[in-house]
């Protein structure tokens, strides 16, 4: 409805629906309730009413009375977007996904430009390996907002997990023109690029990531492997070295060891080339060893580490909102 358009024909009703929606605003829930039910008791018909109702009680954590409401909100008017989006993030929350799929899609066919229920669906398709669908859904949201970084975000996640990575690599540069800080955009994006054979410029980017986040040990990691696979063992051997004491300081005994095991093959390797270089001829002594790690952990880019994982947005207050 326009915001000018009356509530309810019930003045009263209207009344305090509206002192619900301050009190509501004012985090002051219980006196939200309470106008909300006082307006439902003088006009049953409000579906508004109910779709605040359970956004309070998805406040309290209550999420199966939240259902309730949302379910009946959406029996008074099913042209409440709305309530449809809200049911589909209590019902992704209860492990329904599907249900939260099909919650979703109802309230986007009501309104086809709410980013928010786009973003959502994305994540819940994603998910379920739905990999397409997430696709479409996360480039439906960009194109209605396009400061979105988030949906940016997951994007690229999906774009890689799909196996496009120069469009992968292109997202993540959008997302880091939105979020420059965004350490895991710049370690997925520097992982991509090593294995796209662009091993300079990954290196740099890793350094970036390591700029945002001193103690991303994925980061340390990816780059101690891309500077070894370039080469430069000496510095290698350094950032590997920080990547296991970042690891060890988060507790992650089982990656610390693994580099441990890493760090012993180069070593290994770099006393069998020096003896090696110290008998054989010049024309032997041209002879490279074998990398031994050829791309950065493929979980080590494919794992989102910031808040602007895919994580759904809390529900949203109806539209149908006379003075919004």
């Amino acid at each position: 409805m326009l915001a000018e358009t009356a509530i309810s024909q019930d003045l009263e009703a209207a009344s305090f629906f509206q002192q619900g929606v301050t009190r509501y605003n004012r985090k002051d829930l219980q006196g939200a309730e309470y106008a909300f039910r006082q307006a439902l008791q003088r006009d049953p018909s409000l579906g508004a009413a109910r779709n605040y109702l359970g956004n309070i009680f998805v406040e309290q954590n209550r999420l199966d009375i939240a259902l309730q409401e949302y379910t009946e909100a959406i029996r008074i008017n099913p042209n409440l977007s709305e309530a449809y989006y809200n049911l589909g993030l209590v019902l992704y929350r209860q492990g329904e996904k599907e249900a939260a799929i099909t919650a979703y899609r109802q309230s986007l066919v009501i309104d086809s430009t709410k980013v928010a229920a786009l973003y959502n669906l994305g994540l819940v398709l994603y998910e379920q390996g739905q990999l397409e669908g997430a696709i479409a859904a996360y480039q439906q949201a960009i194109n209605l907002d396009s400061s979105n970084a988030n949906a940016y975000f997951n994007l690229a996640i999906a774009l890689q997990q799909q196996g496009q990575i120069e469009p992968a690599i292109a997202t993540y540069r959008q997302v880091l023109q939105l979020d420059p800080k965004n350490a895991t955009a710049y370690n997925n994006m520097a992982s991509l690029l090593a294995m796209h054979g662009q091993a300079s410029e990954a290196i740099s980017v890793y350094r970036q990531a390591i700029r945002q986040n001193p103690k991303n040990a994925s980061a340390y990691y990816n780059l101690g492997v891309t500077l070894y696979n370039q080469g430069d063992i000496k510095k290698a051997s350094g950032v590997l070295k920080r990547a296991h004491n970042e690891y060890r300081e988060q507790g992650n005994i089982e990656q610390a060891e693994k580099i441990e095991q890493l760090m012993q093959q180069i070593a290994q390797k770099n006393g069998q080339q020096t003896q090696a270089n110290q008998t054989a001829t010049p024309s032997q002594s041209s002879a490279t060893t074998s990398n031994v790690v050829k791309t950065p952990e493929p979980q080590m880019q494919n794992q989102p580490e910031t808040p602007a994982n895919p994580v759904p947005v809390e529900p949203q207050s109806t539209s149908t909102n006379p003075g919004q």
